[in-house]
């Protein structure tokens, strides 16, 4: 594979490399940097876990090696968590570096200080930076880089009309759109806000999941993820709400869990300590709302567990996501109960996979998972289900912009 001097990377971005242990680039970054240093506007469409991150920085990186006023990149993403992890990773790349992490949930004063003092880089949540836009502490005119992480989250219907508002104060600018999952729907937010972009998709091939189902009665769904865990560390279980989050967790210390929860309602200084506990690993679990399904980078997480199914295929691909990252191995089990066939057909329809069956009797079983992985290999390519339209948002006429 080639090593990062042939992408074109200046020798100081590559000792910046080095010093971080990573001397090879990936398929992603190999095949979307040549073009963002090129100044083309790229999608970039890779599994969770591959890379995505560092692809998108280091031409930034190169590209605020020229002298020019700030701030010049802008990073947009869906949580805080995420927003934090992009900003270390910036801060690794180039130390000397000025960057301002804008988020919700906590004080003004860190944040405002960052900007005074100056930031060539702008890496934050849409929310956050609305607000400090509209107290005339940042502008994004001379933006000229922009990244929407999590594309797909960004351009939905949630999100779209901040992050609309946010590219029109952008000057001219390059933009980079990433994100594991990209429904043909953003194929029109597309058109709108990149000029003749590079589409990189890149599959992972390396990366070595198993994905089981368990069909399991929702009255044995408690106990049957409390035997679970008794055998495993480092393993996040997904819910769908905040209360039953919160239950869950506490059901799970009952007990005798080591477990810990994340989800929207906790204060920006809870949810630190509470991912500080997990990626320490002095909490063996963590049990969270889809406020933890994207971006969160844990070396150490072996299963994920879907207590409960989210809304869309989407979500349960970035749900999984959170194991089995850079090419390494991991596990995923994903609970239906009867209660659950309406929906699991839904997500089926939308471009779930078509998973084997674990059998309840097998599942503490290491042979089970065996038989995961040797059903996973035998089995044939399956045709994608035909995917529904979901509801978007419709862009302003204005929300485009020339170059």
């Amino acid at each position: 594979m080639p090593a990062f001097t042939a992408l074109g990377l200046s020798e100081r971005t590559r000792a910046a490399l080095a010093r971080l242990r990573i001397d090879q680039p990936v398929p992603v970054q190999l095949a979307a940097i040549p073009d963002l240093l090129a100044g083309r506007d790229v999608v970039m469409q890779a599994p969770t876990g591959s890379g995505k991150t560092l692809a998108f920085l280091l031409p930034l990186v190169e590209r605020l090696r020229q002298a020019g006023r700030g701030p010049r990149g802008l990073v947009v993403t869906p949580t805080r968590e995420l927003a934090v992890q992009i900003d270390a990773v910036y801060r690794g790349l180039d130390p000397t570096g000025r960057s301002a992490l804008l988020y919700g949930g906590v004080g003004y004063g860190t944040q405002t200080t960052a900007l005074r003092r100056g930031a060539d880089v702008i890496i934050g949540t849409p929310g956050r930076l609305l607000d400090l836009i509209g107290r005339g502490l940042l502008n994004l005119g001379r933006v000229d880089y922009a990244v929407l992480d999590e594309a797909d989250e960004m351009l939905d219907s949630g999100f779209a009309p901040a992050v609309e508002r946010l590219l029109a104060m952008t000057g001219q600018r390059q933009t980079v759109l990433a994100s594991a999952t990209m429904p043909g729907w953003v194929s029109r937010m597309i058109a709108q806000h990149l000029v003749d972009p590079t589409h990189v998709r890149v599959e992972d091939e390396e990366r070595r999941l198993d994905h089981a189902l368990v069909h399991v009665e929702r009255q044995a769904k408690l106990t049957t993820l409390s035997h679970l865990l008794h055998r495993r560390r480092g393993v996040i279980v997904f819910g769908r709400t905040k209360h039953g989050v919160r239950k869950l967790s506490r059901d799970l210390r009952q007990l005798g869990h080591d477990s810990v929860e994340l989800q929207g309602n906790m204060s920006q200084s809870a949810r630190d300590r509470v991912m500080a506990s997990f990626r320490s690993q002095s909490s063996d679990v963590l049990v969270a709302t889809n406020v933890a399904a994207r971006g969160l980078d844990v070396t150490h997480v072996t299963l994920v567990v879907n207590y409960e199914l989210p809304d869309t295929s989407e979500s349960l691909t970035h749900r999984i996501g959170r194991t089995a990252r850079m090419g390494g191995e991991g596990r995923a089990l994903t609970f239906v109960t009867p209660d659950d066939a309406t929906l699991w057909r839904r997500l089926r329809a939308q471009g779930a996979p078509d998973l084997p069956v674990l059998d309840l009797a097998h599942l503490l079983d290491e042979g089970g998972w065996r038989y995961v992985a040797q059903a996973l290999a035998e089995r044939p390519a399956a045709r994608p289900a035909e995917r529904r339209p979901r509801r978007r948002w419709t862009p302003s006429p204005r929300g485009g912009r020339s170059r």
